[in-house]
Formats: structure tokens, sequence, C-alpha cells
């Protein structure tokens, strides 16, 4: 299994755990960093984008013919979330152990990666094999 190959499916199987987590044991933890100027409820926010993040990662793993779309589709879903992440540092909100300014200041480098690695895992970075554009031609229809 290539490189890319192992990153996506690390990183998809981490978001379905992360999916999971907002659904059942750190839903509580979750709410916390939803910012208090968002306009939807705090559990439905909370729910609804643990149920985005399944179906993402477990796309991202079962899929890999679609892995460029779902790539794209993730890396926009951790740039649609890092406001909530600036939120949590500007507003000092403690969850998941981020209990100091610094702590969570050194979180926000870290979704940049994310966002990085859901391209590199999708195809979007990185040299591309022969046989990754040819399966890339035949998914397209004619």
């Amino acid at each position: 299994m290539k490189a890319q190959a192992i990153g996506r499916v690390l990183l998809g199987s981490a978001v379905v755990g992360a999916g999971v987590l907002h659904l059942t044991t750190q839903r509580q933890e979750f709410r916390a960093q939803v910012p208090d100027w968002f306009p939807l409820d705090e559990d439905l926010t909370v729910i609804g984008s643990g149920v985005v993040e399944i179906a993402l990662g477990g796309a991202f793993v079962a899929l890999p013919r679609h892995r460029r779309t779902i790539g794209a589709l993730l890396a926009a879903f951790f740039v649609a979330i890092f406001p909530g992440n600036i939120a949590q540092y500007v507003e000092g909100t403690d969850a998941f152990g981020l209990d100091t300014d610094r702590a969570r200041l050194v979180r926000l480098f870290f979704q940049p990666v994310l966002v990085l690695v859901a391209l590199w895992g999708g195809g979007w970075l990185g040299r591309r094999s022969q046989e990754e554009r040819e399966e890339e031609r035949e998914d397209v229809p004619s």
C-alpha cells in the first residue's frame, strides 16, 4: 500500500472516530467548542458535524476511486470548522484538555496540517502515478 493510501485510510479512520465521539462520550466537550456567535444550537451543530465526519471519513476509506472529490470535501470541512477552533482560543474555552491559551494556540497550527493531509491523501498534492491518471480517465463518463 502506498503512503498516500495509508495516509488516506488513517485520516479517514480518525475522522470517523471523531465523528462517533461527537455523537457519544465526548459530545459535551465538542459542544464547548461551538462559538458563542454561531447561529445554530450547540447540540445540533455537534450532531451535524459528527454525522458529516462519519460520512466523509468513511467515504475517504471505502471509496478510493473518489478520493479526489472526498479529499477536497474533507479539506473544505476542516476549513469550515476552523473558526470554531479560533473561537475556542479567543474565548478561552476549556475542552479536550486545552486549558491554557498556549495549548489552544498550538492546536490552531494542526488544522492546516489536516487540510494538507486531506488534499494529499485525495491525490491533490504530490506526484500522481500513470496508473492514477488512467484510473481517473476511466472514471470520467464519455
